[in-house]
């Protein structure tokens, strides 16, 4: 098991390494050449700049059983399909249940933002230390459950 993260402008690489590092697992961030990011901990992937270049190279790295981290409901949707482990940078998981509304969702967004130049989806709101360990607890919680599933294999 890794845990894959699409770093380019992920606010929590920091609680990922800290949770993975106390159950020694590797992690691995990817970013492209306008994010270069370094770590003690993370092997660090850089891949070329251009629309989903990080995307395409987290899901081609990815296997079954990983966990992804990743704010792209098409990432976590290929993650998923892949039968790995999905979550999003503000602590939710992404799952088979809850998929197929969050990209119907992003759909519609993105229709009406075609459709009317007036139209303004409110921006997330400022992260919070709460969030930080929302989502560590999250992560943490998804490890325990994915060793257990490994175990029981």
């Amino acid at each position: 098991m890794k845990i894959f993260v699409d770093a380019d402008a992920c606010p929590v690489v920091r609680q990922i390494e800290a949770v993975a590092k106390s159950y020694q697992v590797p992690v691995v961030l990817l970013c492209d050449t306008n994010h270069v990011l370094r770590s003690s901990y993370s092997t660090v992937k850089i891949v070329g700049a251009g629309a989903d270049a990080v995307d395409f190279a987290l899901i081609n790295l990815c296997h079954a059983g990983d966990i992804v981290v990743t704010q792209d409901y098409g990432v976590a949707a290929l993650a998923l399909g892949k039968h790995a482990y999905a979550v999003h940078q503000n602590g939710w998981e992404y799952t088979d249940e809850n998929i197929d509304r969050l990209l119907m969702e992003r759909h519609v967004l993105k229709k009406a933002r075609r459709a009317s130049a007036k139209f303004h989806a409110k921006g997330p709101h400022k992260r919070t230390a709460a969030d930080d360990e929302k989502f560590s607890r999250r992560l943490e919680y998804l490890l325990q459950r994915v060793a257990a599933v490994k175990k029981r294999d």
